[in-house]
């Protein structure tokens, strides 16, 4: 997949954002040669596997600006980095546990000009703030995430949906969710037409 699918998909994105979507990939492969932030296999695939799939919670969350949210356990900077392209003036937490990572968020933030980016080498249960929305990509199961992340939440909503978890995850999810009955599932194939998407789901769930 070229980054021009990504455009059809999302046609309202500015010039800039396009420009700045157009470089990921060659930021992540320079990158990737020096620290391996994503797999070589999935370096084939990066538009569709990593910047659409962070994308897809774009398509059940818009973020106002000014807006605070948290990346937890942003590897490489997915799905942070390419939400901060679509919203940018919504702020951005990128955390990480491993130090490598968060080097090469701070440096594709950086040429990519997103000044909306903060990338900080830390646990989420370290984290002093709160905000709007926690977003992440199956770090691990929901009833580990929810305990590290429940305390980050501000408590007031600015937003039409409430504040809370949006969680790019895979698979069959009922077992996994049954704790969680406020918990809404969205499959990614409503948006996407790529087989990759058709099992995968963004999971919202509100504090």
């Amino acid at each position: 997949m070229k980054a021009e699918k990504i455009f059809s998909y999302f046609p309202e994105l500015t010039s800039q954002q396009r420009d700045q979507i157009d470089q990921l990939l060659a930021c992540y492969l320079e990158w990737n040669a020096q620290i391996n932030v994503i797999s070589r296999k999935d370096t084939e695939h990066f538009y569709e596997r990593h910047v659409l799939h962070s994308m897809a919670i774009a398509k059940i969350q818009n973020f106002n600006a000014g807006a605070k949210i948290l990346d937890v356990g942003t590897g490489g900077g997915f799905p942070g980095i390419p939400l901060a392209i679509l919203f940018p003036e919504a702020e951005f937490r990128l955390v990480d546990s491993i130090g490598k990572k968060i080097k090469v968020v701070e440096a594709v933030a950086s040429e990519l000009g997103l000044k909306n980016v903060s990338a900080v080498h830390q646990r989420a249960d370290k984290v002093k703030d709160t905000f709007d929305f926690v977003v992440s990509r199956a770090v691990t199961k929901m009833e580990v995430f929810v305990p590290w992340v429940r305390k980050k939440i501000n408590k007031v909503s600015t937003h039409d949906r409430k504040n809370g978890i949006l969680y790019l995850k895979g698979g069959d999810l009922t077992e996994e969710l049954a704790p969680f009955p406020s918990s809404e599932q969205y499959s990614l194939s409503n948006f996407y037409e790529e087989p990759f998407f058709e099992t995968k789901k963004v999971v919202y769930l509100p504090f």
